[in-house]
């Protein structure tokens, strides 16, 4: 039995909204629903919506045949109101906000709210301002709860599970796809229940940090960048990337600078405690990777954070003065690209402590040469 109980953390978004001037909060099909009332709606053209006024009882409007659903669902502790084929829902919205007098000025609808719902409520409300409820959400979302942490460590052991598997499918002569199809086979009876993706860039295809797996065949010698990840049956992901070497002698200078690559991503691990900002670890491991000279072969940001979401707040980059608190989860994940030659990535899930970091991925870290 669910016993979720989404009331505290609308009563948070409510009060956030109070303290944000922000009057009510409207919440479609995706993440930020499924994390405030969990129910995990289907992204339909019919309108679904958790509608939190700031000073007012939150509540969920359905599609007539979701009534059932969402009744099943942790949301069913809301008052429901579900509208027919026939009826509008989006003025039909606005007169339960003023049955409960509410006249919205300042309305915050959900950062992934498609666009024609995000519309069709501008004409409704043609008084209100519209405004993204993604700074008011992430406040939330970005400290995760012990049992939020205690799924990304249920996704974390799952995902190493299949990168220690690695040698039963990465070997010279097999494809990029041939070895992700395996991949995404180990991950689905790991415990996913979605292969969000499996990137397998072999020799100069590592160079591409979000390459596509392909039929380039694997060489001997190829450094692989393998990341892989997906969400589990709690909703949660996973996310965690390995360089292997497919057997015999890695590329001229290759070794030098994944050592380097290593010590950075763990400086960037160790650097993660209270009160530490985001640039900060953002810093620790791209500072060791520009002492080396590696500094235009290091071109993304350090890491993401991870929750219901593969990527989400806080993001470890330059320039974010995100102080991190306990219970962020989020990844470390420097990587150095050589276009056209190869590259390496290395990545874990972090999670900030009451006294610094745990880290949800444990396979090995060093350079891991697989048999031909």
């Amino acid at each position: 039995m669910n016993t979720f109980d989404p009331r505290p953390r609308i009563d948070a978004l409510a009060r956030l909204a109070r303290e944000h001037g922000v009057d009510v909060v409207l919440a479609s099909p995706g993440p930020d629903l499924g994390y405030l009332s969990g129910y995990h709606a289907k992204p339909l053209e019919r309108l679904t919506c958790l509608v939190v006024p700031a000073q007012a009882e939150p509540f969920l409007v359905v599609p007539t045949l979701e009534r059932a659903a969402a009744e099943a669902s942790p949301a069913h502790v809301l008052p429901v109101f579900d509208f027919g084929e026939t009826t509008d829902p989006y003025a039909g919205t606005v007169q339960l906000l003023a049955e409960r007098g509410v006249e919205p000025g300042t309305v915050a609808v959900d950062n992934l709210m498609w666009a024609e719902k995000t519309l069709a409520f501008r004409d409704a409300l043609p008084q209100s301002r519209l405004v993204l409820a993604g700074d008011l959400v992430r406040q939330l979302r970005m400290r995760k709860s012990p049992d939020e942490v205690a799924a990304l460590r249920a996704a974390g052991a799952a995902i190493d599970s299949v990168h220690e598997r690695m040698a039963e499918w990465l070997r010279p002569g097999r494809t990029e796809a041939a070895v992700a199809a395996d991949i995404g086979e180990a991950m689905l009876s790991s415990g996913h229940a979605t292969v969000d993706f499996a990137i397998v860039g072999s020799g100069p295809n590592g160079a591409s940090p979000h390459h596509e797996a392909s039929e380039r065949v694997i060489e001997r010698g190829d450094p692989v960048v393998v990341d892989i990840g997906g969400t589990m049956r709690s909703g949660y992901c996973s996310d965690s990337t390995r360089t292997y070497l497919a057997a015999g002698e890695p590329p001229a200078g290759f070794a030098e600078y994944y050592e380097v690559l290593r010590q950075a991503q763990e400086a960037g691990c160790a650097a993660v405690r209270p009160g530490v900002t985001c640039a900060e670890v953002d810093a620790a491991a791209r500072t060791i990777i520009d002492a080396a000279g590696y500094a235009d072969q290091f071109f993304h940001r350090t890491g993401h954070g991870i929750g219901l979401q593969g990527h989400e707040d806080p993001y470890i980059v330059a320039g974010n003065d995100t102080a991190l608190e306990p219970g962020m989860a989020f990844s470390v994940e420097p990587g150095i690209y050589f276009p056209g030659r190869h590259g390496a990535r290395i990545e874990d899930i972090c999670v900030c402590t009451d006294d610094g970091v745990e880290r949800l991925n444990h396979t090995d870290r060093a350079l891991t040469v697989l048999p031909g």
